[in-house]
């Protein structure tokens, strides 16, 4: 079980840089002409509004839960 849930915190660990990693060049792009024009939030006014960034907070709170799966999980053995 242990097993699983490392390799589900790595899974999710990479998903995360990735998606804030887009957003990230999402909100270069949008701060430099205010506008977005590039990936998932193209047609946009406003990055935050954007399927990336959704996406990044849903990761990084899928990412906190498996922590503390782990955490609690290491503690009972």
């Amino acid at each position: 079980m242990k097993k699983l849930l490392i390799s589900e915190l790595i899974i999710l660990l990479a998903g995360t840089v990735f998606a804030w990693y887009n957003f990230s060049q999402e909100y270069i792009s949008w701060a430099n002409s205010k506008t977005c024009s590039v990936g998932c939030s193209a047609g946009l006014e406003n990055p935050f509004l954007s399927p990336c960034f959704f996406g990044a907070i849903v990761f990084t709170i899928a990412l906190v839960i498996s922590y503390i799966s782990l955490r609690v999980f290491s503690k009972r053995k």
